[in-house]
């Protein structure tokens, strides 16, 4: 059977997310309000609160803030009470879920003592659901404290697999186990689903679902193309962390401004690398030609990239960015790199360049040929844009993501 029916006959499900919104998962309330246009009655549990205040958010994601329940707000009284309610209502899964905490914990003060707290969230999570007869949760990315929750019941439970961190410390992240709690898990690329089949038995694979996220085409419309732009904007929105490529970003525009070309970095976004980054940008050549607008909502983005002539994203390791697939959509020329599963999202010399991670040489090069090549430029941002529109139109995405829930609940409730 499916999920129980709202008053007005719409599907009920919950989407639990580490927090909402959030400025580097702006495509998680996109997929949450297409949803909720595909006759869902979405609910958000967000373990922590946002990033940012109401003011710096756009007008969906302030109203998202209205609409979602945060865990960490239920505070110490409302954690007892929701592990009171739990205790009395299951006893026995109650105590096996409390030991499989301990379990994870392990010997290490550290993790014993941060996995009793994914089990208070876990018990706040459960009894959240039971109370609002929510009968299924959605889980982005690889929750601990959602895997806990599903140990609690009696929803059951379904996870967003997007990569690449998951894969690379397997066992921290505990894939195995997470996806052998789950109904169903569904990844963002083919790729993604091929490295959960590398990383767990094959018995569970008939539980793999390819569902990749989309972008909304309406309101990332291509702008105006630029024939001969000076300066000519580089564009880059990521984290602020070494592994978004930024340094290499960096030295590549240091190499062509030291040939005399007239050019600017914008860098979108924020993070623990923004000082030793704002230090490179005042070096040399590079003095007065990079930008650094930190974090900025939905709204202010488009505008951002409307004003960009290149999109660049460096990455040591990625799924499939968002960021790429907007620009895309935006009719921006881009170049990325042959990381993860980007090349699903851009076939090299088609749909833009991919380069060598990490090789600012190689990152120099592919600028320095779409900065002389008008034509080049505009065929990749026309390609970019006829690839988004097949393969990750929002609205087209989130009937595939409709149609998974609802095949999959029918089947195993």
């Amino acid at each position: 059977m499916l999920p129980p029916k709202a008053g007005n006959d719409r599907l009920r499900l919950a989407y639990l997310v580490s927090n909402h919104p959030i400025t580097s998962q702006a495509f998680v309330v996109r997929e949450i309000e297409a949803l909720r246009g595909e006759g869902f009655d979405i609910e958000v549990l967000s373990i922590g609160r946002p990033d940012r205040s109401p003011e710096e958010m756009s007008a969906l994601e302030r109203e998202e803030l209205k609409r979602t329940f945060y865990v960490r707000d239920a505070g110490a009284p409302g954690a007892a009470a929701a592990h009171l309610k739990l205790i009395f209502r299951r006893p026995g899964r109650y105590a096996r879920a409390l030991l499989e905490a301990i379990r994870i914990g392990g010997a290490h003060l550290g993790e014993l003592a941060r996995h009793l707290a994914y089990f208070v969230q876990a018990g706040i999570i459960a009894c959240r659901l039971e109370e609002r007869g929510l009968r299924h949760f959605h889980a982005q990315f690889v929750s601990p404290a959602g895997l806990l929750a599903a140990k609690l019941g009696p929803a059951t439970m379904s996870i967003r697999v997007h990569g690449s961190d998951e894969f690379y410390d397997a066992t921290r992240y505990r894939v195995a186990e997470k996806v052998k709690a789950c109904e169903f898990v569904c990844a963002v690329s083919g790729f993604t689903a091929s490295q959960l089949m590398r990383l767990t038995p094959p018995e569970e694979w008939p539980k793999f679902e390819v569902a990749p996220i989309g972008v909304n085409l309406k309101e990332f419309a291509p702008a105006p193309f630029r024939p001969d732009p000076r300066p000519f904007e580089i564009l880059l929105v990521a984290r602020l962390i070494p592994a978004k490529g930024h340094r290499q970003l960096l030295e590549a525009a240091r190499k062509l401004a030291e040939q005399g070309r007239e050019l600017r970095v914008r860098l979108v976004g924020d993070g623990p690398d923004r000082a030793a980054l704002e230090a490179m940008a005042r070096q040399g050549a590079l003095e007065g030609c990079v930008v650094f607008e930190g974090a900025v909502n939905q709204d202010r983005i488009r505008e951002i990239y409307r004003q960009a002539d290149l999109f660049v994203l460096p990455s040591f390791a990625e799924g499939v960015p968002a960021v790429l697939m907007e620009a895309m959509a935006m009719g921006i020329a881009c170049v990325s790199t042959k990381t993860g599963a980007i090349f699903e999202l851009i076939r090299d010399g088609q749909d833009g360049l991919l380069v060598r991670p990490g090789d600012s040489v190689e990152l120099a090069e592919s600028i320095r040929r779409v900065m002389d090549d008008s034509a080049l430029r505009r065929q990749l941002a026309e390609a970019g844009r006829l690839r988004v529109e097949e393969c990750f139109d929002l609205e087209k995405n989130t009937k595939l993501l409709a149609g998974i829930f609802r095949r999959r609940l029918v089947k195993s409730m």
